[in-house]
């Protein structure tokens, strides 16, 4: 496929342009939508490749839409011209945005892999076309989130009262304005007042509550009304709206890296149900997904693990006989750690004083202890719906795995909640923990879980030369589980030969994706 395309849409003209993964993966795209037939990033083509390559900015779908009359279609309501002998404006300005609503858009949405949530939809354009970009926020926020006005005609007649009798925008809009400092300097119309009118705009919307996070004026010194000013705006739109590492916004931010396995994402990720910090790493599928979506694996300790799944995914999916396509999701920490060892501790357990737990070997206290149950709400409630719009997700093939304390967390997953995935993977779990509490939940659970009813699959695994009770823990609740009439249908029970606490990890993870993706 060309990553640059003409399209007809109805009477439409369209320019269109696809990132670069775009033919390389099956991931969802922001899209935005570009006023002027594109010109604003025809020009720059280059430059954004340099940017999303180098990690400034997320990846987007460009869509270009060729005007049939600009000074029609990009005014908001009937004004006089300007200027004597040239023709009035006739202001159909909310027929084109219903037309790029509900007939440009569904089109691209239904023939290109975008994101179609108005938090991902841009509407950006330069002078009137900026100004038809702000009204498609007002009349339509339903479908535009994002807006940039770049040297927007906030001059015309009206536009102005209008703004200062407006509810405003919506909270999940974000707007993005600029100017350059010498724009209409030399006129005599209403256009001399560019720089005054679009800082009288940006202060009416800050006083009505919009803050830094939602709302940004760039002043640009010496900028003239030119194409060649709003161009150079025109990423800096996109890096606001889409992935600039430094905006101060709870959300996923890419992050450039200086080696990176193929076909792979990190984000930044502010939780704010558990109100902490994550690096999610996002391991993409090389190929359309199977009917009724990827099975899609989520793996603890990221920084860890997610490195040597990632791999082993990409070579065993490989056509034409490898595995079907698949998501893994790693959820790590913002450290160069493999193992982050006071934040795992809190996010893996359950409080637990020290009167709960063994001594350690060294003698220190332990760390802070208790927080599994927001780090479970932070997966369930913000990173699953996330990862659900990045990629069709097939709900019913969902897997956990976890490690030592990452192994009691998939433990503890299973005996809470259940329905959250359907495949658990605990790894030389920590069993131990709290006195065998995980012992204590499948008591006081069992009869109410209805387990057995159910294709949920439960996968664990030692080595044999861990320590004797981390063998013997795995191996008593492997009987527990398989001689209750209460557990689970299918529970498997693997004691890796020769390895210990960490090296039996590289064993166990061709087997398991096998069996995530069944």
């Amino acid at each position: 496929m060309e990553r640059y395309q003409r399209l007809n849409v109805g009477d439409w003209k369209l320019v269109l342009h696809l990132p670069p993964s775009y033919v390389t993966t099956w991931r969802r795209y922001p899209a935005v939508y570009v006023q002027d037939g594109g010109e604003l990033f025809s020009g720059c083509l280059n430059y954004l490749d340099h940017l999303y390559l180098s990690g400034q900015l997320a990846e987007v779908i460009l869509i270009g839409i060729e005007p049939h009359s600009r000074n029609d279609e990009y005014t908001p309501w009937p004004a006089a011209a300007l200027v004597d002998g040239f023709s009035p404006f006739a202001g159909r300005g909310q027929d084109y945005v219903n037309e790029v609503a509900d007939v440009i858009k569904p089109y691209i949405d239904s023939h290109y892999r975008t994101k179609r949530q108005a938090e991902e939809t841009a509407i950006i354009g330069g002078s009137l076309g900026g100004l038809i970009s702000l009204f498609a926020g007002c009349w339509r926020p339903d479908t535009f989130g994002r807006l940039g006005l770049l040297s927007a005609s906030f001059w015309y007649e009206g536009v102005l009262d209008f703004i200062r009798e407006h509810d405003g925008f919506e909270t999940h809009q974000r707007v993005y304005m600029s100017v350059g400092d010498k724009e209409g300097i030399y006129k005599e119309t209403r256009q001399r007042h560019m720089v005054e009118y679009t800082k009288e705009a940006h202060q009416l919307w800050h006083d009505r509550g919009m803050g830094s996070t939602q709302l940004k004026l760039e002043v640009e010194p010496e900028g003239t009304h030119d194409d060649l000013f709003m161009m150079r705006q025109f990423p800096e739109s996109l890096k606001w709206f889409f992935g600039n590492p430094e905006r101060d916004f709870p959300s996923k931010q890419m992050l450039g890296r200086k080696m990176q396995i193929p076909g792979t994402q990190v984000w930044n990720f502010h939780s704010g149900v558990a109100d902490r910090d994550y690096r999610i790493f996002i391991a993409e599928p090389m190929s359309p997904s199977p009917v009724g979506g990827y099975p899609v694996l989520y793996t603890l300790d990221a920084n860890a693990t997610f490195g040597s799944l990632a791999e082993a995914a990409r070579l065993q999916t490989r056509g034409p006989h490898g595995m079907d396509p698949f998501v893994i999701v790693g959820i790590g920490y913002h450290s160069s750690d493999p193992i982050v060892t006071q934040e795992r501790f809190y996010d893996y357990t359950v409080f637990a004083d020290s009167g709960e737990l063994p001594a350690r070997p060294d003698g220190s206290a332990w760390p802070l202890t208790g927080g599994a149950e927001a780090f479970l709400d932070f997966i369930e409630y913000e990173l699953k719906p996330l990862i659900e719009k990045e990629f069709p997700i097939d709900h019913s093939r969902q897997s956990l795995f976890g490690h030592s304390l990452g192994g009691f967390l998939t433990l503890y997953t299973l005996f809470t909640r259940p329905s959250s995935f359907s495949r658990y993977f605990a790894a030389s779990p920590s069993i131990w923990w709290k006195n065998h509490i995980l012992i204590q939940l499948w008591e006081n659970n069992r009869e109410h879980m209805t387990l057995r009813e159910t294709e949920i699959e439960l996968h664990l695994s030692v080595g044999s030369q861990e320590k004797p009770n981390m063998v013997s823990d795995a191996n008593k609740l492997y009987q527990l589980l398989t001689t209750d009439e209460y557990g689970p249908k299918f529970v498997s029970m693997t004691e890796v030969p020769d390895e210990g606490h960490v090296s039996l990890l590289p064993s166990l993870f061709s087997p398991m994706l096998r069996r995530v993706t069944t």
